[in-house]
């Protein structure tokens, strides 16, 4: 466990370096050009990666030496960010140079969780893995709640230069704690034999042997479903907090108490351990986050819409905790380079046509059809006051997700995908 640890509290102080950077950038851009475009187009370009390619990524973290992996993806990203270290402080840096840099950055990133997951597979005993996991979950919140402040409080000292310099220091050390690091290679399995061959063949047989296991299918599109349910609706937490209170920093204090929630449930598992029915509790977890967003889109007050968004957001790393424990247990080694990958692509997926779909629709439908005729209908639902278009978009939310997840349960494939497929010793070949 001592390499494991030590690279997750260096790749967490990476992603805290990562996140503060991003939020120098930002502060930059908006405030030389006036425009959130260019923010909007830097998440695109950071994630189209990811969109495209997770999948091809996958093959090569199976065939490569997996600590090697992970050190190319900080070294390239770092790359990336000297790369725009430099344009600043030669006084040539233009707006496109960003958006090469994010897109250089998000090919170097999707090689990294499916590495990590795969490689954490063979440093974790499997009794620990839910635990190890809930650790892994609680950077993100924690970079969420940290990285706004620290970047707030440097930007005026050191400039976007001082803060980019930070952010490839920890770079710099992820890099030589992973170099550090004893990852074995995986055991060679009978389904990683039957995958094997040239690269087109090896991305074939990945898919090949997700087709095969409806249960695992079911679930990976399950995860998908959500991903698009939850990554729009969640983008409308500054406006539609706004819209509820009136006040800029009453929604900021709300979105700081939603980072909150994800670290507590992130912390829940990794002081809980071993959960026994991981599937069981994963999927009455979706099913509370999505009662949850039934009270947060008709929430007015800045207590209940605190309250509401806490609570949506505790069973979120839980989910992405157990999953990941369940297939590092049941995923042939060998595999699960490609299985990761193809899980983070479909997650992408999902995301980004939440985002395409969710803004438009509020923003030309919803938000102008309020206070309207047809508007009658659901104004005892989610009032007729600003913002109330976004609340029925989170309602629905809700709803869905509700749905989605007694779909999941209905589904016995699904619902006992941990006890219908075999622990990944148990297939193991020679």
């Amino acid at each position: 466990m001592r390499d494991f640890y030590r690279i997750v509290v260096t790749q967490t102080l990476s992603l805290l370096g990562s996140r503060m950077s991003a939020v120098a950038l930002g502060i930059w851009v908006f405030t030389q050009t006036g425009q959130a475009a260019p923010l909007l187009l830097v998440s695109f370009f950071a994630e189209l990666p990811g969109m495209l390619a997770s999948s091809f990524a996958g093959v090569l973290v199976d065939r490569w030496d997996r600590r090697r992996v992970m050190m190319l993806s900080d070294a390239g990203q770092a790359a990336a960010s000297l790369f725009l270290l430099l344009a600043f402080l030669s006084g040539r840096f233009e707006i496109w140079m960003l958006y090469t840099a994010s897109l250089a950055q998000g090919v170097f990133a999707i090689f990294q969780g499916p590495a990590q997951n795969a490689a954490f597979t063979l440093l974790v005993p499997e009794q620990r893995r839910d635990r190890a996991n809930g650790i892994r979950e609680m950077a993100f919140p924690l970079a969420g709640v940290a990285a706004p402040a620290l970047a707030g409080a440097l930007y005026p000292l050191a400039g976007v230069e001082g803060i980019i310099l930070v952010d490839l220091l920890t770079f710099a050390v992820a890099v030589v704690a992973i170099w550090g690091a004893s990852i074995p290679r995986p055991p060679v399995t009978a389904e990683g034999l039957a995958a094997a061959g040239g690269w087109l063949p090896e991305l074939l047989g990945g898919l090949r042997y997700i087709f095969r296991l409806p249960g695992l299918l079911g679930f990976l599109m399950y995860e998908m479903v959500i991903y698009f349910l939850l990554n729009g609706p969640l983008d409308l937490g500054i406006p539609y907090l706004i819209s509820r209170t009136g006040s800029e920093a009453v929604a900021g204090v709300i979105l700081g108490v939603m980072s909150l929630g994800a670290l507590a449930g992130a912390s829940i598992i990794a002081a809980k351990g071993r959960v026994r029915r991981r599937m069981v509790v994963l999927l009455a977890g979706m099913a509370f986050s999505g009662a949850m967003f039934l009270i947060f889109g008709r929430a007015y007050t800045p207590v209940w819409l605190a309250a509401s968004l806490f609570l949506i957001m505790v069973p979120l790393p839980v989910e992405g905790a157990l999953a990941t424990s369940i297939l590092q247990t049941k995923i042939p080694p060998d595999l699960q380079g490609r299985v990761f990958a193809v899980r983070e692509q479909l997650g992408y997926l999902g995301a980004t046509a939440s985002f395409l779909l969710v803004g438009p629709l509020v923003d030309r439908v919803l938000e102008p059809a309020v206070g309207g005729p047809r508007w009658d209908a659901v104004a005892p639902l989610v009032g007729s006051e600003p913002g109330s278009g976004m609340g029925l978009v989170l309602v629905t939310t809700g709803l869905l997700i509700l749905l989605a997840t007694a779909i999941a349960w209905l589904n016995p494939a699904i619902r006992l995908l941990e006890t219908r497929l075999p622990d990944m010793e148990a297939s193991a070949g020679p």
